[in-house]
Order: structure tokens, then sequence, then C-alpha cells
């Protein structure tokens, strides 16, 4: 994994690193080996995570056919337009 550190700008850098390493899975993966995992634990949570990932695929692909309704998109908060700036008094 490679994050270019641009104008030394180490902060930036930083978070990119983080949010790369949170897509790929390393943190869960740290906290997994925290502590010994038996084999047949393991084999279940593999097998369940499996199943999570197959049916997330089929639910994407039903809604790209049309035969579920697409999830409600999020509405964002509505910004108050700003306030009008009057100038002083006119002179």
């Amino acid at each position: 994994m490679q994050v270019l550190v641009r104008d030394n700008n180490v902060d930036q850098a930083l978070r990119v690193l983080k949010k790369k390493m949170q897509r790929e899975g390393v943190f869960r993966e740290m906290k997994q080996r925290r502590a010994y995992e038996k084999p047949s634990e393991r084999k279940t949570r593999e097998k369940s995570e499996a199943i999570r990932r197959a049916r997330k695929l089929a639910r994407k692909q039903a809604i790209r056919e049309g035969l579920l309704p697409a999830p409600p998109k999020k509405k964002l908060p509505e910004r108050k337009p700003p306030l009008p700036q009057t100038s002083g008094p006119a002179g």
C-alpha cells in the first residue's frame, strides 16, 4: 500500500492511508487477530460472511434488473440561504 505525501502535508496523507486501510479491511483483521479464534468459529464466521456477500450481490443485481425497488435516497438537510448584507447608514 502506498500513499504520496504532497507539499509536506502529512495529515492529509495519513487520512488517505487510514481510508485505504479501512477499505482493505486491515483494521477488522487486526481486531480479529488480537485473540485466538477456534477453527470451528472461523469456519462459521467465514461462511456467514460469504452468505452476507452473496445476499448483498443478489440484492444489488435485483435492483439493477428492476425486480426490487431501489432504497430511498437520504435527504441532505436544507441549508438556509445567507442573510442579505446591509451597508451602513447612507450619508
